[in-house]
């Protein structure tokens, strides 16, 4: 056996050939199979490498369980010819009958169309030893490759790993309305011995990202797309970290955040015993790895009057106003700006006492957000617009301020406009009074009675009679004049 690997080896680096134009074809696994037997699809390249190819097609009612390759040459009178296979395992879910529409696929940036078929799975059938190496869930492909088919069944054994699923905070213990981080992550050892990959990740995640989710929080989603692997230390050892799920919560009262148990299910192969050039290395296998439950605790905030309605964080001011010497009547522009992490969606804007002097009226606002690092940091930004009424000095201090819990000291604390405005001018204290004077009309009518009167009395007949024969008078006027 040996000396014909050699042959082989030795043939192909000496030989100088020249291979037939590239040919590439699919063809589609039995019509009718039993519900332990498996349907393929086999993609074949001719005279060429399989260098690319696009993903295989999913089946209702079948499982995709893997791909084998494999590839053969042929040298007749001096003509070599080399054809290379990839072949998909499907399983069947269940008895009935599929149907496996017409497909495309992209091989080597040529496309190639496949009609589809109609596949019937039937009850499972007892296989004969023959049979079972023929089947994909059993056998190894390269069983029969030189005459091996009565070759020992390869046995294979659970390699132990050094991996695990966690689920990590930031902090253990949190204000109302004070965010922490929650991050799902993978770990795995970079000594670790068994191979692993993730199975189906999209759809579990969708579950357990729902039953992670707590009822008592606002969540912010750090929606991680590409799953990406970062080296950490942990206890003095390297493990590879893939991110899952992060997420910031800002709990909405005082009960505690708790995140139960959850599972993920990984592809871990099984490694042969006794590998052979030509035998199966890896049995696919599966196992479900978990969480521990994780609960942080949620502290009231300390008393105040504005307890139930403050933003809790860690903020700073910034403020910019279009001009500070002023003109009474004249408009101005003035930015509020509240910098810094906490739930920025929910903060609201000062409340500005009414005043005679300086009117402001209601805000314009804007909002952006940047989800970094396990954190979220923001800007929201209040734009009002003003009219000063009466000439002075004014600290706007005493009109803009804006009360909020500060999570890093533990008080609280007031965000207040260092800006001084001065103002020149005559006062529009008495055209604002005017503007608001309902005119004299509307004066008599606090002296008038609001009594109804009876149109049966004598003064008021009397007054009708008048009116009418005025009328009268006026008419015959009229008609005499155009007469």
């Amino acid at each position: 056996m040996a000396l014909r690997y050699t042959f082989f080896l030795i043939f192909f680096l000496n030989f100088p050939f020249l291979l037939s134009a590239q040919e590439v074809s699919i063809s589609l696994g039995p019509e009718e199979i039993a519900l332990n037997e498996a349907f393929t699809i086999t993609l074949s390249v001719k005279n060429d490498k399989l260098r690319t190819y696009s993903s295989f097609p999913t089946i209702p009612g079948f499982a995709k369980r893997g791909t084998s390759s494999s590839s053969s040459t042929n040298i007749i009178n001096g003509k070599v010819s080399s054809e290379q296979r990839v072949t998909q395992t499907y399983a069947p879910q269940q008895e009935g009958t599929f149907t496996l529409s017409p497909f495309v696929m992209s091989v080597n940036g040529q496309d190639v169309r496949s009609e589809g078929t109609t596949i019937t799975v039937g009850p499972p059938r007892q296989q004969s030893r023959s049979q079972q190496r023929n089947n994909p869930f059993s056998r190894d492909p390269f069983d029969q490759f030189f005459g091996n088919d009565d070759q020992e069944e390869q046995e294979f054994v659970e390699v132990e790993d050094d991996a695990f699923l966690a689920l990590t905070v930031d902090k253990e213990e949190v204000y109302v309305g004070e965010g922490f981080t929650a991050t799902l992550a993978f770990y795995i050892s970079t000594e670790n011995q068994a191979p692993l990959s993730f199975y189906d990740l999209g759809n579990q995640l969708g579950e357990i990202v729902e039953k992670l989710k707590p009822t008592n929080s606002w969540e912010e989603n750090f929606e991680i797309v590409n799953v990406e692997r970062e080296d950490v230390r942990i206890n003095g050892k390297t493990y590879a970290r893939y991110k899952l799920h992060q997420a910031r919560y800002y709990p909405l009262n005082d009960d505690p955040v708790v995140f139960p148990p959850v599972g993920l299910k990984m592809l871990k192969y099984k490694l042969a015993k006794r590998p052979s050039f030509f035998g199966r290395r890896k049995q696919e296998a599966y196992k479900t790895y978990y969480t521990e439950a994780k609960e942080v605790e949620v502290k009231e905030l300390p008393p105040h009057p504005l307890k139930e309605s403050v933003a809790v964080g860690d903020y700073q001011l910034r403020e910019q106003i279009s001009d500070e010497q002023l003109e009474t009547g004249s408009s101005f522009s003035y930015s509020f700006t509240i910098v810094g992490q906490g739930n920025i969606s929910a903060i609201r804007p000062p409340e500005i006492p009414d005043s005679d002097s300086l009117t402001f009226y209601e805000p314009n606002v804007t909002q952006d957000m940047r989800k970094d690092e396990g954190t979220v940091i923001g800007v929201k930004q209040f734009s009002y617009y003003g009219i000063p009424n009466e000439p002075g000095t004014y600290q706007l201090g005493d009109y803009v301020q804006w009360i909020y819990f500060n999570s890093r000291l533990g008080n609280y604390d007031t965000l207040r406009s260092d800006i001084s405005i001065r103002v020149e001018g005559e006062s529009r204290k008495n055209e604002n009074i005017l503007s608001k004077d309902p005119g004299i009309f509307y004066n008599q009518m606090e002296a008038e009675s609001n009594q109804l009167i009876s149109l049966n009395d004598e003064d008021n007949l009397e007054l009708f009679v008048y009116i009418f024969v005025l009328l009268m008078l006026a008419a015959t006027a009229f008609i005499i004049f155009k007469k």
